[in-house]
């Protein structure tokens, strides 16, 4: 995407410290956006600062875990009190949890991950929905997996909260159809990074596309001509997928 087509456009990225968070808040404030970071890493995030500051690009860093609900909502009230608005919400921050059969799997450990990828989203939309609405073009992407859809042994409880996730995501894109605000999930695939050599250590991170890659398709589903909504976006087929709805 060029230069300048995403101006004066104010965008929320989580999990922005490293990864596919990073490369996506990298490629909006290129494109012009001032990109407002989230991680709880603050060395990745002056790290990122420094990207985005040395491109002529700009950035304001929140280190906040995205778990502290209220911290949401006092991030949701400055962007308010600064803005008026929030143009952009890419909902990244994840984490795949143990790799163990379901039947081994701890209380604590499937808390934790629902938390961090299921509630986290949602009320993420609770305290950013009012500052989309009043955006003239509202974008909320939501990273997913194949994983809730093919449901791989032994990844069951990061399958089961990217399918969570994703039902928020349809539920979130119905319920604004009728708005300015656009709500699709994107799907990255095997892409180079931490997580995936966690959940993948013998596989060759050389055979992977790097972040860079996967987030200049995110930014796309952020520009304010990006008219659909309700879509699932898979990276390695390169294709838009209307969520199925009962007849």
């Amino acid at each position: 995407m060029s230069a300048g087509v995403l101006a004066n456009r104010i965008a929320l990225v989580t999990g922005a410290s490293r990864g596919i968070g990073a490369a996506t808040a990298r490629a909006l404030a290129a494109t012009g956006a001032h990109v407002v970071a989230v991680a709880r890493t603050v060395g990745g995030l002056e790290e990122l600062d420094d990207a985005i500051t040395s491109a002529g690009g700009s950035a304001t860093l929140v280190p906040l875990d995205i778990t502290d609900f209220e911290g949401l909502a006092r991030l949701a009230g400055a962007l308010d009190e600064r803005y008026g608005r929030l143009d952009i919400l890419v909902g990244n921050a994840a984490i795949a949890g143990p790799s163990s059969p379901l039947g081994h799997i701890t209380p604590k450990d499937w808390d934790e991950v629902m938390k961090i990828n299921v509630t986290a989203n949602w009320r993420l939309i609770c305290a950013m929905d009012v500052l989309l609405r009043r955006s003239g073009a509202g974008r909320a992407v939501f990273l997913t997996s194949g994983a809730a859809h093919y449901t791989p042994a032994y990844l069951g409880l990061y399958s089961a909260s990217k399918a969570a996730l994703e039902a928020v995501a349809r539920t979130y894109a119905a319920e604004t159809e009728r708005t300015a605000v656009r709500v699709n999930l994107f799907n990255p695939g095997p892409t180079r990074t931490r997580m995936r050599a966690q959940v993948m250590p013998g596989e060759d991170p050389a055979t992977l596309p790097p972040p860079e890659d996967v987030a200049e398709k995110i930014v796309e589903l952020c520009a304010p001509g990006f008219s659909e909504t309700g879509r699932f976006y898979d990276f390695p087929a390169r294709k838009l997928m209307a969520f199925r709805r009962p007849e």
